[in-house]
């Protein structure tokens, strides 16, 4: 056998081995969710993959309901905490979900932007963004995790929103 010929042996076999490695994870058609490495407990998957022909939906940032409709509606004492207010943004999110015949377990993709809280000297309260997360994401009801990222920015639109969440779904 010349050079080429293995060569031509090689390339073929390395694209069917590609070939099978990217049809053996979702070969039944379903959303795969890698789990975090070492067995780490944390509620978020490493990766999500999904399969051809899904249908991926990608909401829009949604943000709290005002919690006190006694105070003023550009203040965090209008809208709650970051547990209080990430509650409410997933209950939004839900709801949007369900309006278009999904649910939280369709959720593949997460990204949580958080302002800092002047309660906290300014920094995000990401212990309490995991109060509300984990009251919707890998409880017993709920075991699907979606790939997350959280990130403090420098504001959000309104002066009072700490939480600020947009998800990416995949219709089942």
């Amino acid at each position: 056998m010349n050079n080429q010929q293995m060569l031509r042996n090689l390339g073929l076999g390395l694209a069917l081995s590609a070939m099978l490695a990217g049809t053996s994870a979702c070969s039944k058609g379903e959303v795969v969710r890698y789990k975090l490495p070492n067995g780490a407990k944390f509620p978020i998957s490493m990766g999500v993959e999904i399969p051809a022909g899904k249908n991926l939906i990608f909401l829009s940032g949604m943000t709290p309901p005002v919690s006190d409709e006694t105070q003023p509606k550009d203040s965090i004492a209008a809208y709650g905490d970051t547990k209080t207010q990430t509650i409410g943004a997933l209950k939004n999110i839900q709801n949007a979900l369900k309006s278009m015949g999904l649910s939280m377990k369709d959720v593949v993709k997460m990204q949580v932007f958080m302002a800092g809280d002047p309660a906290k000297g300014g920094k995000l309260d990401f212990p309490g963004m995991m109060e509300g997360y984990t009251q919707f994401f890998g409880t017993p009801d709920q075991p699907n995790l979606p790939s997350r990222s959280a990130m403090q920015v420098a504001a959000l639109a309104n002066p009072g929103f700490l939480v600020e969440i947009e998800v990416a779904a995949v219709r089942p």
